[in-house]
């Protein structure tokens, strides 16, 4: 596991991974944006400004047929518009008829960190249901400091490497002190790598950068589809913005009114219920690696095999090894869709039998590192994004051992991993800029906030907590397994959903599907 709340995206094995990180980092700007946007009068507060709402947008072919791709501008700093500006990555693939074009329709995966415009060109501009497809433009910008948007880089691939499988179970004073300065290494890497930028990657910027995008498009209201992290984003604008809101979809939803420490404990349980799960449909297996007798029985093994990673990793067919780390890291990655329990299964077997590729290759999945041993740039600006957006969930290591207890009891085989995992932004070189707060959003359109029963990285009481918190929420609920629920295989989900982007008609209060 590594040192991040988890969150991903909803088309895990076509699109883009993500994951999230605890809560910190600077600057003065997005503290700031809050209160001059609420009103959504942003756009008219300076002439410096304006000039960003007023750019031309150049479109040109980008390898994708079908798809175009242009850039645009933000301030760098929307504290002073006036000072530098960051360029951003910004892809659509026109409304393909039949019908009456809608707007445009804006997508973001997740993360934070995931790259919207891969999703919108490896999944969402394909993918989408065909007459969404057909009435919308679908559009994507990279946040800030993501992929193609001046990304946030960090460490080198080999620093990467050795980033991934340092020990986060530590035993005692030397492991914790090791754990603490790969954190603290990491910081001094990213602010060493991408120090200007790093203070300005808050949710609050890019969910401004949004509306600028917005107006360049052409539209008078915002529609959009925000998967994990992306309904954080998504709620963020509404909250800024809520008369330019349109047609949002929340799904996979966050609570923003968690601090880190409880957000991270509350995904500890989220990812006991889904490895429960994966457990109780293992054990009616004759060839299940963990036993056939009882979910109890299939923890228990699966800790006891964590531990003897840890004293014994096992070889890979590579140069690194799977230790307890990596091991983990690929259980978790499989925890986000129920249609990798069988490649989660033969992993397993396999590493039993010292054979550890298997695992591996789930948790370089999870970690966006290619076959060349390249990570993208998904971890850094997950990390830089959290360490924003959140005050920390610990202040030291000696935080971490009080709460122990607490995530022990939350997940008995990875609770004592995502405690100290969450340990990461203690370290961060800038100050969080936000805080957790209720989001209401008066004033906004119908939002539709969808939550999946057994999600493992957004747990579904936190859908059912944003939807109480937006004044027009309404909760849609997928009694199923899986991290978000749109495009997942429920025609009930996906009938609401359709019907709500093409019609404005929201389903109904509490609807529940399978």
């Amino acid at each position: 596991m590594d040192s991040r709340r988890l969150l991903r995206s909803s088309a895990l094995a076509v699109a883009t991974a993500g994951l999230l990180a605890s809560g910190c980092s600077s600057g003065s700007s997005s503290t700031t944006a809050t209160a001059s946007t609420t009103s959504a009068a942003g756009a008219q507060t300076s002439a410096a400004l304006r000039t960003y709402y007023q750019q031309k947008l150049t479109w040109r072919a980008c390898g994708v047929p079908g798809f175009e791709c242009s850039t645009m501008k933000a301030p760098l700093d929307y504290a002073e518009p006036a000072g530098t500006s960051i360029k951003l990555a910004v892809a659509r693939k026109k409304a393909t008829g039949p019908g009456k074009r809608i707007g445009s329709l804006l997508v973001n995966p997740g993360g934070p960190g995931g790259t919207a415009v891969g999703y919108l060109q490896q999944y969402a501009g394909l993918g989408y249901p065909a007459p969404v497809r057909a009435r919308y433009d679908m559009v994507a910008v990279d946040p800030r400091g993501v992929a193609r948007s001046e990304p946030v880089e960090c460490l080198t691939s080999q620093e990467m490497d050795a980033y991934t499988q340092v020990d986060q179970t530590p035993d005692d004073d030397a492991e914790k002190g090791a754990l603490a300065t790969s954190f603290k290494n990491f910081a001094k890497g990213c602010e060493t790598g991408s120090g200007k930028v790093l203070p300005h990657v808050s949710t609050v910027e890019a969910a401004r950068d949004m509306d600028i995008l917005r107006q360049l498009l052409g539209d008078e209201k915002l529609h959009y589809v925000g998967a994990s992290y992306g309904t954080f984003l998504g709620a963020t604008y509404a909250e800024l913005f809520p008369d330019r809101t349109g047609r949002l979809v929340l799904d996979g939803a966050l609570d923003p009114s968690l601090p880190a420490l409880e957000m991270n404990r509350d995904q500890t349980a989220g990812f006991e219920t889904a490895f429960q799960s994966f457990a109780a449909d293992c054990v009616r297996s004759k060839d299940c690696p963990l036993g056939t007798t009882s979910v109890a029985d299939a923890s228990a093994r699966l800790k006891k095999f964590f531990a003897d990673l840890d004293a014994k990793p096992v070889e890979t067919g590579e140069s690194r090894k799977l230790g307890e780390a990596l091991a983990t890291t690929g259980v978790i990655a499989a925890m986000y869709d129920e249609t990798t329990w069988p490649e989660l299964r033969t992993g397993l077997t396999r590493a039993m039998h010292g054979d550890g590729a298997g695992l591996l290759t789930l948790a370089d999945s999870y970690y966006e590192r290619d076959s060349e041993g390249k990570y993208a740039n998904l971890m850094y600006a997950n990390t830089a994004v959290n360490c924003l957006d959140l005050p920390p969930s610990f202040s030291g290591p000696d935080a971490v051992d009080a709460a122990l207890p607490s995530f022990e009891k939350a997940s008995p085989v990875f609770g004592q991993g995502f405690a100290w995992a969450a340990l990461n932004c203690a370290y961060w070189p800038i100050g969080a800029t936000g805080t957790p707060h209720r989001i209401e959003a008066k004033g906004a359109a119908p939002i539709v906030v969808v939550g999946t029963t057994r999600d493992p990285a957004t747990p579904y009481k936190w859908a059912k907590s944003l939807a109480s918190q937006l004044t027009s929420g309404r909760l849609l609920t997928y009694e199923g397994d899986g991290h978000t629920a749109y495009g997942r295989g429920s025609d009930c989900i996906d009938t609401a959903i359709n019907t709500y982007l093409l019609e404005g008609t929201a389903p109904p209060e509490d609807k529940k599907c399978t």
